[in-house]
C-alpha cells in the first residue's frame, strides 16, 4: 500500500492506493483555520498535526493491517502560507495560511519596484498576498514581533512532514515559485534580495525532492498515527502540483492543459522550463512537477465552485426563514436544471468572491464579484448560469494569459462531474475538455511522488501510464455555436474587469479595508 496525506484548507483527508494506483480506501477529518477583520486567516499548528494523525490513524481503521502493509507515506497541503517553528520545532504562533490578506499593501510596495522584474523572471510567479515570501515581508517590516524566536519558515506540508520525520525542508516547487529559479531547482539569491529577506534568510529551509529522497517515520510521529517507525515518507510537491500530477496534466503525449475546478481555481499548461511565457502583469505561477524537465505553468481563481457555494447559501438561507430549509446536495441536484433553463451569455459574472481578492489573471486585493446586465426578467436559474459562465470565461482569461490554449484541457475536482460545467467550460475554452476519474488526485500525486522515490516505478512516466492514462474520460468536443456566444462576450468581460478596480478600492476603502 502507498498512503497519500492531503492537508487542504478545509479537510484533511488520508488515502491509500495499492501499487497499480487503485484507491483502497480513504479517510477525512475537517480542518479548521480563523479569519479576522483585520484579514488574518490563521490555523493552529499543533492542531493541524493532530488532526492529521487522526486522519491517518482513521485510515489504519478501514485498511486492515496497513501499518505492516504499507510501503510508504507522502504528504502534501495548501500551498503558501507561513508556519513558523523556533526551538524544539515547536510553533511560533498561528500559522498564516494562503487566503491571509494582511501583507497586501507590502504586495502592492514591492510589486512597485524595479526588483519585481527580475525576481518575476527567476520565479515565474507573480508576487501576491497568499505567498510566504509576502508574508515574511510584510512581517520584518510591519509586524516584527511575530518573528520573535524563529528559527525555520515553513509551509504547511513542510510542517506536517517535520512531525512526521523531524526535518526542517521544504520541496522545489514551492521553494523555487516563492524564493528561487524554476530552471535550476534551487534558491536564489536575488530573489531573496528583491523580497528584502535577506535579513531573514536564514529561516529558509533546505530543499529535499520527495520523488528522489524519504526520511523515516519518527518513533514519536508512529505512536501518534498508528504506522510502523520507519515506514519510509515523501514530501510530496504542493497541493496544486500533486493534483496536477494526478489529474493529467503530462501524459507524454500531445500538449495537453488541466484545470482543477474546486473551491479554487487552477489551471495550467505543461511546460519545459524555456517554454515559460512571461505576461507583462507579472502574474501567475510556474510550479515544478516531480518530473524531470517539467514544471506547470499556471493561473489560479482564487474562488471557483465557493461561487456557486455562496449562491447556494444564499437560496437555502431564503427557503429556511420560509420555514422550508434544504441542504446543499437538494440544491446542488437542482444546478443543472436551472444551467438548462437559463438562456446562456445574457448577465456577465466575475467571481471574485474570496476576501482575499484576485491573484490570477491580476493581482488586486480588493477585487470582488458581481453581476452585470441583470434585468426585470432575471430569475434565480438566470444567476446560477452566469456564476458558472463566469468560471469559464475566468478560466479563458487565465488561459490567455499563458499563451495559446492547449488543444485539450484535462478537468479534475468535485464540479468536473457536472456535465453542464464542462460543457459551458469547454466552449468558452473552445477546446475538447476530458475528465479524470480520479477521486483524489491531490493524494494520488503525492503517492505517485513517492511509489518512485522508493523504487516501486522507474520513473513517473512509468507511473503515470499506470495510474492516470486509464482514468482519462474520452474528449467532449465543444458546442461550435456556444463557443461562438463566449468568444463574442469575452472583450466585454474583460473590459468590465479592467474598468472595476478603482470602483472595488473604493469600496474597500470605505469599508475600512487596508
Amino acid at each position: 500500500m502507498l498512503i497519500g496525506l492531503d492537508a487542504g484548507t478545509s479537510v484533511i483527508k488520508a488515502v491509500a492506493f495499492d501499487l497499480s494506483g487503485r484507491q483502497v480506501a480513504a479517510a477525512a477529518v475537517p480542518n479548521r483555520y480563523v479569519t479576522r477583520p483585520d484579514g488574518a486567516a490563521v490555523q493552529d499548528q499543533d492542531a493541524t498535526w493532530a488532526d492529521a494523525a487522526d486522519a491517518l490513524r482513521a485510515l489504519s481503521g478501514k485498511v486492515g493491517g496497513l501499518a505492516a502493509r504499507a510501503a510508504a507515506l507522502a504528504v502534501t497541503a495548501q500551498g503558501d502560507g507561513t508556519w513558523l517553528v523556533g526551538k524544539d520545532d515547536a510553533p511560533v504562533g498561528e500559522g498564516w495560511i494562503w487566503l491571509d490578506s494582511r501583507s497586501a499593501p507590502t504586495v502592492r510596495a514591492l510589486r512597485a519596484q524595479g526588483a519585481d522584474a527580475a525576481r518575476y523572471a527567476a520565479t515565474g510567479t507573480g508576487l501576491n498576498c497568499c505567498q510566504q515570501g509576502a508574508q515574511l515581508a510584510h512581517m520584518q517590516s510591519r509586524l516584527p514581533h511575530l518573528l520573535e524566536g524563529a528559527e525555520c519558515a515553513l509551509h504547511p506540508r513542510d510542517f506536517l512532514f517535520l512531525r512526521l520525520t523531524g526535518l526542517r525542508v521544504s520541496d522545489p516547487s514551492e521553494t523555487c515559485f516563492t524564493f528561487g529559479d524554476f530552471r535550476t531547482r534551487t534558491h536564489d539569491e536575488a530573489v531573496i534580495d528583491a523580497l528584502g529577506l535577506r535579513p531573514l534568510r536564514r529561516l529558509l529551509p533546505e530543499i529535499m525532492d520527495g520523488a528522489r529522497d524519504t526520511a523515516p517515520l519518527s518513533a514519536a510521529a508512529a505512536a501518534a498515527t498508528g504506522l510502523r517507525a520507519g515506514l519510509p515518507v515523501s514530501l510530496g510537491y504542493v497541493d496544486v502540483a500533486c493534483m496536477l500530477l494526478g489529474g493529467g496534466i503530462f501524459t507524454g503525449t500531445g500538449a495537453a492543459g488541466c484545470s482543477i475546478i474546486g473551491s479554487t481555481g487552477m489551471h495550467a499548461r505543461c511546460i519545459a522550463p524555456g517554454d515559460f511565457t512571461p505576461n507583462p502583469d507579472r502574474t501567475g505561477y510556474v510550479m515544478l512537477l516531480p518530473i524531470e524537465g517539467r514544471a506547470a505553468q499556471l493561473q489560479s481563481n482564487m474562488a471557483a465552485t465557493l461561487n456557486i457555494d455562496r449562491l447556494l447559501d444564499l437560496a437555502a438561507d431564503l427557503l429556511a426563514d420560509f420555514g422550508a430549509p434544504v441542504d446543499r446536495p437538494a440544491l446542488l441536484g437542482r444546478l443543472s436544471r436551472w444551467l438548462e433553463a437559463a438562456e446562456p451569455g445574457r448577465i456577465l459574472y466575475h467571481p471574485y468572491i474570496s476576501e482575499a481578492g484576485e491573484r490570477g489573471p491580476i493581482v488586486e486585493d480588493a477585487a470582488r464579484a458581481s453581476f452585470i446586465g441583470l434585468n426585470s426578467g432575471h430569475r434565480f436559474p438566470d444567476l446560477a448560469r452566469a456564476a458558472v459562465e463566469g468560471l469559464a470565461l475566468a478560466a479563458a482569461d487565465c488561459y490567455a494569459a499563458m499563451g495559446p490554449v492547449p488543444a485539450e484541457i484535462r478537468l479534475s475536482g468535485g464540479a468536473a462531474r457536472s456535465d453542464g460545467l464542462r460543457g459551458i467550460l469547454g466552449a468558452a475554452l473552445g477546446v475538447p475538455v476530458r475528465r479524470c476519474e480520479r477521486e483524489e488526485a491531490g493524494a494520488a500525486g503525492a503517492a505517485m511522488t513517492a511509489a518512485v522515490a522508493i523504487g516501486a516505478y522507474l520513473d513517473m512516466q512509468a507511473c503515470i501510464d499506470a495510474w492516470v492514462a486509464p482514468l482519462l474520460t474520452r474528449p467532449e468536443a465543444p458546442d461550435p455555436a456556444l463557443s461562438a456566444l463566449y468568444t463574442a462576450l469575452k472583450p466585454h468581460y474583460l473590459a468590465a474587469r479592467d474598468a472595476l478596480p478603482p470602483v472595488w478600492r473604493g469600496l474597500a476603502a470605505t469599508r475600512g479595508t487596508p
